[in-house]
């Protein structure tokens, strides 16, 4: 994944010394997560993808450029040798649990009681259980319970 170059001003990144705004920095607009999303899902050319999401042309460009150079996603020549795809490398994949998270919460706090929606589900067709954080004795933490320590 590309930092800033060594020398770089820190204001290279919104903040400097945290790990959520380093992490919005590369993918914390609504068409990164969307592209991410949907090469989990099997997308793998530009048309899929814009197919996919309607994302301009323009913006999809970007993206891609973008989820490449920070190396959440390799260009790569398809099977068919014709064209170019995206796949996803290891820290891309890495934001699995991230967009569970961000699904499970959609499906609790962004649609009307009873309003359709999609599900994640295991390979047997199981809904994917919540993701919840636990301490290392096993109970679950929430904001009550965790605070940040900055690391010197």
């Amino acid at each position: 994944m590309q930092r800033p170059a060594a020398g770089a001003p820190k204001s290279a990144w919104t903040d400097p010394d945290c790990p959520v705004a380093r992490t919005l920095d590369l993918v914390g607009d609504r068409w990164s997560l969307l592209v991410i999303r949907d090469a989990m899902d099997g997308a793998r050319s530009f048309t899929e993808f814009r197919r996919r999401t309607g994302i301009a042309r323009n913006i999809l460009t970007d993206r891609l450029r973008k989820l490449t150079d920070h190396g959440l996603l390799v260009q790569r020549t398809a099977p068919s040798g014709r064209r170019m795809e995206y796949a996803l490398t290891g820290p891309g994949r890495d934001l699995f649990p991230v967009l569970v998270t961000l699904r499970q919460w959609g499906e609790r706090h962004a649609f009307n009681p009873g309003e359709p929606h999609s599900t994640l589900v295991d390979q047997y067709g199981t809904p994917v259980p919540d993701i919840a954080p636990t301490g290392a004795d096993g109970t679950l933490l929430d904001v009550d319970t965790t605070h940040v320590q900055k690391v010197q």
